[in-house]
C-alpha cells in the first residue's frame, strides 16, 4: 500500500532570518513546531526532513522526524526549487527504500502555527476529491480592487479598470484568497508528470483561519510570532492547570 508522506523541507542557507529554521520560536526550534504538528497527523505515515545541513538533520531526527537522506546542495541553493526537492525525496524514497509514495504534503518550517487537523483535512480532502494538488490557503487580507501601483512620483496607478467607490465597500466584495504556504498536499504520480504544484484548472484549495496562516520570512515576522505563540502555550498551561 502507498504511504503519504509528511515532507518538511529546510535548507541551511535562508537569507532573510540567519538559521531561521533552527532559531528559538517560543523555546523550541523553528522546525520543532512542524514536525510535532506532522507527528501527530493521523492522516501521514511518515514525517521527513529534506535538509542539506546537518545541524537541522540532527535537531530534526531529536524532535522526532526521519531524515533518511541529505539534500544534495544543488537542491538547497538560493535559485533551487521546491519541485525538485519533492522530486528528488519521491525518487529517493522509490529508488533506496522501494517505498511507494500515494500522496506528499510538503510543510514549510516557517508557518509554525498549523496544526496537526489542517495536515489531516487536507489530505482528506485531496482523497475526496481524487486531487492532483490542494494547496492551503486564507482569506486575502487586501481585495484585488484595492490595490493599486504607485510611480516614481508617488501617483496612484489603477491596476483594474476604475471601481466605482460603492463598489469598493467591503460587504459587496466577492472573498479572496491568497497563498498561505503553510501546506501542498500533491498526488505523487500526477506530481512526478506535471512538475508543478499548481496544475492547470485541477488545484484546489483548503481554507485556513489567518491565526494558523502566518509565515516568517523576517526577523520582524519571527519576533511576533514568538510573542504569538508564548501566548499560545502560556494560555495552554492555563487551561491544563485549570
Amino acid at each position: 500500500m502507498a504511504g503519504v508522506v509528511g515532507l518538511i523541507t529546510a535548507r541551511g542557507g535562508s537569507k532573510g532570518v540567519p538559521r531561521k529554521n533552527i532559531q528559538l520560536l517560543a523555546g523550541k526550534p523553528l522546525i520543532a513546531w512542524t514536525i510535532e504538528a506532522a507527528l501527530q497527523s493521523q492522516e501521514l505515515d511518515r514525517v521527513i526532513v529534506s535538509t542539506d545541513d546537518k545541524e537541522i538533520a540532527s535537531i530534526s531526527r531529536r524532535f522526532g522526524a526521519e531524515v533518511p537522506f541529505i539534500r544534495p546542495l544543488e537542491l538547497a541553493l538560493d535559485a533551487s526549487s521546491h519541485v525538485d526537492v519533492v522530486l528528488h525525496a519521491i525518487d529517493w524514497l522509490a529508488e533506496h527504500e522501494d517505498y511507494d509514495t500515494e500522496y506528499v504534503a510538503m510543510l514549510q518550517p516557517t508557518s509554525p502555527f498549523r496544526i496537526a487537523e489542517d495536515i489531516d483535512g487536507a489530505i482528506q480532502f485531496a482523497r475526496k476529491k481524487n486531487a492532483k494538488s490542494v494547496i492551503g490557503m486564507m482569506k486575502a487580507p487586501s481585495h484585488p480592487v484595492c490595490l493599486r501601483s504607485m510611480n516614481e512620483e508617488g501617483l496612484l496607478l489603477e491596476i483594474f479598470p476604475q471601481q466605482e467607490e460603492s463598489a469598493l465597500r467591503r460587504q459587496v466584495l466577492t472573498d479572496v484568497y491568497a497563498f498561505n504556504g503553510a501546506l501542498y498536499v500533491l498526488r505523487a504520480d500526477s506530481f512526478r508528470v506535471d512538475k508543478t504544484f499548481r496544475p492547470y484548472q485541477e488545484t484546489y484549495g483548503y481554507k485556513m483561519p489567518t491565526e494558523r496562516s502566518w509565515e516568517i520570512d523576517t526577523e520582524w515576522e519571527f519576533t511576533v510570532a514568538s510573542l504569538l505563540m508564548e501566548n499560545i502555550t502560556r494560555s495552554a498551561s492555563l487551561r491544563k492547570a485549570a
